[in-house]
């Protein structure tokens, strides 16, 4: 469950329970976290920008050629920042951007070791968001010795009761994308103004943007537990319980360490592939559900590495940390293209927007 929000100086995403310091590249700084919780954010601007940029270097010469101009890379790796900078404007202290806050902060985690107090386990996430919303009801109702009292004066935004929404985030948003392109699509092929399809590309471009910031949440392991800062509960093993674990693992070890070479994790990125979806409508859910569940299974190892002095600053102490780190962006951004590439290639035809298009021009439609 996440902690309260707080209110960061700049414009960017500093807020509720998952929101670290943020840099922007190149222009501004880290910032000081306000007063009120911690900040957590799956890798700071820098990495989910890496993570965007990767993508786009996935993609093949033949997709939208609007995706692939240089305004659009760009557009699109500034998007990678969106969905926190959503969030920065929820402060508790003059109660605003709380009802932001309620809506996109859990897009941002699955605390996976929860879904087993609602009698879930990966394989039976229902792929329907209020779905799953239903069940964390029906558990608490039935079985309240489950689950601890929340503390009403940490629950301002009124998320300590969920456990986080990021498969369905990546899911809906891929949907979002689909849609985007069969709106193109038609609007292209029956008579759509100039006006209309600029509007159109713009619309995808956004998507493909902020989408990509949640594909890249779930490959920072902290994103997928309830060990989000610091270890908790028991800890035979002794793992950090310090509550700047976060933010060092979404940036801070990469400020301290020279930042992420893009190029560098360019070269390992292999062209994005289609995925197997045709067979399964909830095949793209169950797709971030692995993903998911991939990226919590290196929770404790991340742990270890810090435990082991892996994860440091000085000289080349952090060299395996670094790698690690490293091969979880390459991660995302390797599945955000394949993603993206997906969901142009399976876009259905929108026959309600053609026969509309066709009805304006005059020309026949057929039922």
């Amino acid at each position: 469950m996440t902690p309260t929000p707080s209110k960061s100086p700049i414009p960017n995403s500093q807020s509720d329970a998952r929101i670290s310091g943020l840099k922007i590249k190149a222009l501004w700084v880290a910032v000081v976290l306000g007063s009120s919780g911690f900040n957590a954010a799956a890798w700071d601007y820098e990495g989910h920008y890496a993570v965007n940029e990767l993508a786009l270097a996935s993609l093949p010469t033949d997709f939208p050629a609007f995706a692939l101009t240089p305004e659009s890379h760009d557009r699109i790796a500034y998007l990678a920042g969106e969905a926190d900078r959503w969030r920065n404007e929820t402060n508790l202290r003059n109660g605003t951007g709380l009802a932001l806050g309620h809506a996109s902060a859990p897009d941002h985690y699955t605390d996976l070791e929860d879904i087993q107090a609602y009698d879930l386990t990966p394989a039976t996430l229902p792929p329907l968001r209020y779905d799953f919303v239903a069940d964390i009801v029906k558990a608490r109702l039935a079985h309240p010795e489950r689950f601890p009292a929340i503390d009403p004066a940490r629950d301002s935004d009124h998320t300590r009761e969920l456990s986080g929404f990021l498969p369905w985030a990546i899911t809906e948003y891929y949907e979002k994308l689909q849609s985007g392109f069969s709106t193109l699509a038609a609007l292209e092929k029956f008579g759509g103004t100039p006006v209309e399809i600029t509007n159109a590309r713009q619309n995808i471009i956004y998507v493909m943007g902020v989408m990509g910031h949640f594909v890249g949440d779930a490959s920072q392991p902290l994103h997928t537990t309830k060990h989000f800062n610091g270890w908790v509960g028991d800890n035979p093993n002794h793992y950090t319980a310090e509550h700047t674990f976060h933010a060092w693992i979404d940036g801070g070890f990469f400020r301290k360490t020279g930042g992420i070479d893009e190029k560098k994790l360019a070269a390992k990125i292999h062209p994005a592939e289609k995925l197997a979806v045709a067979a399964d409508p909830n095949a793209i859910f169950k797709t971030a559900v692995d993903f998911v569940v991939a990226n919590n299974q290196l929770v404790e190892p991340l742990y270890k590495l810090e435990k082991d002095g892996k994860l440091a600053a000085e000289g080349n102490a952090g060299a395996e940390g670094r790698t690690f780190l490293e091969g979880q962006l390459v991660k995302s951004g390797q599945l955000l293209g394949s993603l993206w590439l997906t969901a142009w290639q399976t876009a259905s035809e929108d026959t309600y927007l053609e026969r509309e298009l066709r009805q304006r021009a005059g020309a026949p439609t057929t039922k």
